[in-house]
């Protein structure tokens, strides 16, 4: 099975994995330095861990799609991360994210772009409640947002 997996791993990686491979709660752990080497966590890559750990990769994707933190998609080169804490929930956050997906042309499902240009994500908190709703994109901050301000923040970034 993971034998068709072509994705080389860094020698930090592997030497993390080695060390992890047989203590409990491994599979998060080696999750995490994955998708922080590459962004994510592809087939390839959830394969070469199944094979390195001596799991299934029933058991690896069960973890991965358990954990909402473990992206299965390649993020966009531009990350927009839409606050949904409750302050930003309360005044429009959720409409930020259907704008900026409408904008887009992503569908729920939708991590990125098919170029890669964007991502969208809804995160918990950025901790600027003050400025609500607020999103980021690529750690600028932009806040007290209404939807009609999501085009022009977009092509700031489309232009860049």
């Amino acid at each position: 099975m993971a034998e068709n997996a072509t994705i080389q791993f860094s020698k930090e990686l592997d030497a993390f994995i080695e060390e992890w491979k047989n203590k409990p709660g491994n599979l998060i752990m080696i999750l995490h330095r994955v998708q922080e080497e590459f962004g994510y966590i592809s087939k390839e890559a959830a394969c070469a861990v199944a094979e390195r750990t001596n799991s299934t990769l029933a058991r690896v994707f069960g973890v991965m799609t358990f954990y909402h933190f473990f992206k299965t998609q390649k993020p966009g080169k531009n990350k927009i991360s839409v606050c949904l804490g409750t302050a930003c929930y309360l005044k429009g956050g959720q409409d930020l994210i259907d704008e900026a997906r409408s904008i887009l042309g992503l569908t729920p499902e939708d991590i990125s772009t098919a170029d890669g240009l964007f991502s969208v994500e809804p995160v918990r908190c950025i901790g600027c409640c003050g400025l609500a709703p607020v999103l980021t994109v690529n750690g600028d901050v932009y806040g007290k947002l209404g939807k009609s301000q999501m085009a022009g923040i977009i092509d700031k970034y489309k232009n860049a």
